[in-house]
């Protein structure tokens, strides 16, 4: 499921004090909830004061990270006093050999021990995601599904992106939809519908006698675009306004030709929404999209 990781020349990259100002336009056109994404946000230097900064963000309702989980233990307390509210950790299974495999660097232990510390701490909301292929991992289904029963909480499983050109397995091959994983799931386990949504594209289904609710996200076989409510930046700045789409607007080229002018960047934004595809179409043998998933970030 990995890739080569290539990191961009610093120069490419907005500044942490742009993505504050960056974040600040969109918190006065209405946006209410910031997740910091990646890629690994936690390894950028100096991450704490964008967190710090962020938090301190006047009617900003909710700060949220998607993160591997490789470095929570030693940053979770200072998420947490920033202002962090939900986690939502990267992971696809809990077989050590394999997690190594398909991480291709991760340790599983250390991963699980800080699932476990920001559990304790009292986060208000702690979600897996695990993406699963059918001959690689979804032997890994139930026992995602059980931990989560056993630690109190959620999981969603995505259906894999066909972002970038890969050689290490075919895409077609690989695919396994939802209602394949809910058919595996509810053969051991019951699942109920749930009316429960947190504005994203999961749908969720609720696991009877548990916290724990079990979410879906299907960008192939349930099309979600119609009630898709999200913008992904990048670490350049770029402001993508559908992971399966092209369409795209350069905000650092914005905030640096004006600088101390955030009503250029808050009309840019607004401009861009015009061009906000009515909705992607994926297909696993045709990548249409080059860019990876890691280089996209949120």
């Amino acid at each position: 499921m990995a890739e080569d990781m290539t990191f961009l020349p610093r120069a490419q990259l907005c500044t942490l004090e742009e993505l504050v100002h960056i974040s600040q336009s969109f918190v006065a056109l209405g946006i209410r909830k910031i997740r910091i994404t990646g890629g690994e946000p936690l390894i950028r230097k100096n991450i704490q004061s964008l967190f710090q900064a962020l938090g301190e963000i006047e009617d900003l309702e909710e700060l949220a990270i998607t993160t591997n989980g490789a470095h929570l233990i030693e940053h979770a307390q200072s998420l947490q006093a920033a202002g962090v509210k939900r986690i939502n950790v990267s992971l696809d299974s809990l077989d050590s050999a394999q997690f190594t495999q398909l991480t291709r660097t991760g340790n599983l232990d250390n991963v699980l021990s800080g699932i476990d510390h920001v559990n304790k701490l009292g986060f208000a909301k702690i979600k897996l995601n695990a993406v699963v292929l059918k001959n690689r991992n979804v032997d890994q289904v139930i026992p995602l599904v059980r931990f989560a029963i056993d630690n109190g909480l959620d999981l969603s499983f995505i259906e894999e992106m066909p972002l970038g050109n890969i050689s290490e397995h075919n895409r077609s091959e690989e695919f396994i939809s939802s209602e394949a994983l809910r058919e595996l799931i509810q053969s051991q386990l019951s699942l109920l519908p749930s009316s429960e949504s947190t504005g994203g594209p999961s749908r969720y289904w609720q696991v009877p006698h548990s916290n724990t609710k079990i979410g879906f996200i299907s960008p192939h076989s349930e099309n979600f675009c119609d009630a898709c409510n999200r913008v992904r930046v990048s670490a350049e700045g770029k402001l993508l306004l559908c992971l399966g789409n092209e369409h795209a607007v350069d905000l650092k080229q914005i905030i640096r030709a004006n600088p101390g002018q955030p009503e250029q960047v808050q009309q840019a934004i607004i401009k861009a929404m015009e061009i906000k595809p009515e909705r992607h179409y994926f297909d696993n043998d045709d990548v249409q999209i080059v860019r990876f998933m890691n280089t996209t970030g949120g």
